[in-house]
């Protein structure tokens, strides 16, 4: 069609006024259905001259990046796409690119969409047109649901390979700390006896051969002995829980009760540390199913963590809405945030950024999320504080089809 319609304009002179008015209904067709195209795409497209000025944008593009799509004037027209991009990355991309005339793709960004966090995939081509260069063409996909769905496939792959390493890790590890811990209490108590026979000889008190110190320090010595043994003995406690199937004790309960216990027997410690509980309790939540034991223990390691990133105080705020079939549950922290590289593998088993910490507590609040059929999603920026929403399944009331009652027959 559009060959037609060059041809056709070459002989514009020629044509009659029936012809002509037949050539712009065909040309404004043709438009029509490429704009349709356009609209109807799942990514963003948008397309700059050579000045790289923006002249065409697909209604996705305006949806997810940050951009000034609406504005008008003169001047507007003729400003480079990257003096009208909200984010400050994203714009340094547009402008190092298209200056250089370079070829970039599939560069990933997280931006603020209207108010939410997205990754987005933004690839610039340059657009040809009879073998010259008329322009850019910018490429916008939202990766978003994609890499999470790539998490948490990868984050169940590593779960299950941890359980061809469990009956291993109990019979090399645990076994082993137990006969230690036993030969430990029974120096123990050697020492004791001993020091027991050093006051017998010495009843005066007198210390001429300074045992009285060696013993305080041999104490001191087994006292961090045995708290390395209890540190590794609950590593491979949640190293075993982490890959062994639960055994799920589902029961009915409200939401709003288990946190609000939960946060108020935490209280005082959240205090100790200059910390203060906000409750926002969505009063017309449903019962949900859950076992109580196993999302107490999910809640208060979210919690526990949240504390631990507000070192100098802060304000801890635990929320619950009910959106659609689901409860959200929301446990959000004003502390130092978690870095842009790192949200992707905190729910990895053995990934932490703590120097004693085991690296399965947050995929040990995974598992308990996922035997209960839920999902969980964090959002965090470094300085400002993190949040982790949980999302539950509200369970359904049992339907009925409504019964059909033929007419009697007459």
């Amino acid at each position: 069609m559009r060959d037609f319609i060059k041809r056709a304009l070459k002989k514009l002179n020629k044509l009659t006024p029936e012809q002509t008015e037949d050539l712009v209904l065909s040309a404004a067709t043709e438009i029509d259905r490429l704009e349709t195209v356009l609209e109807s795409l799942t990514e963003g497209i948008l397309v700059c001259d050579t000045r790289h000025s923006l002249v065409m944008a697909n209604k996705y593009a305006e949806r997810f990046l940050p951009i000034a799509l609406s504005e008008s004037g003169a001047g507007a027209q003729n400003e480079p796409i990257w003096t009208r991009v909200k984010d400050e990355k994203v714009a340094d991309f547009f402008e190092a690119t298209l200056l250089s005339g370079d070829r970039a793709e599939e560069r990933e960004f997280n931006v603020d969409a209207k108010g939410k966090m997205r990754l987005l995939s933004l690839s610039i081509l340059p657009l040809v047109n009879d073998r010259h260069v008329t322009g850019s063409l910018i490429y916008v996909e939202d990766i978003t649901d994609k890499r999470n769905k790539e998490a948490r496939l990868r984050r169940a792959e590593n779960l299950a390979s941890l359980t061809t390493l469990a009956a291993g890790v109990a019979h090399e590890i645990k076994n082993p700390l137990g006969s230690i811990s036993i030969h430990i209490q029974l120096i123990q108590k050697a020492l004791v006896l001993n020091r027991e026979l050093f006051k017998k000889a010495h009843p005066d008190g007198a210390d001429d051969i300074g045992q009285e110190p060696y013993f305080d320090q041999l104490d001191k010595y087994i006292g961090v002995v045995n708290e390395e043994i209890d540190r590794l003995n609950h590593i491979v406690v949640d190293f075993l829980f982490a890959v062994r199937p639960m055994d799920l004790n589902l029961g009915v309960g409200n939401i709003n009760t288990l946190l609000a216990e939960l946060t108020d027997f935490v209280r005082y410690e959240l205090e100790e540390s200059r910390i203060k509980c906000l409750l926002e309790l969505d009063e017309d939540l449903p019962l949900l199913n859950f076992d109580e034991r196993f999302l107490k223990q999910a809640f208060l390691n979210l919690i526990k963590n949240a504390a631990a990133a507000m070192g100098e105080g802060g304000i801890l705020t635990v929320k619950t809405k009910k959106h659609d079939a689901e409860a959200l549950i929301s446990i959000q922290d004003t502390g130092t945030g978690i870095p842009e590289e790192n949200l992707s593998k905190i729910f990895e088993p053995y990934f932490t950024t703590k120097p004693t910490g085991s690296g399965l507590g947050l995929t040990l609040v995974f598992k308990i999320i996922r035997e209960h059929l839920g999902e969980i999603s964090v959002k965090s920026r470094e300085g400002e504080g993190s949040v982790f929403t949980i999302t539950l399944p509200i369970p359904q009331k049992e339907r009925r089809l409504i019964g059909f009652d033929a007419a009697p027959n007459t």
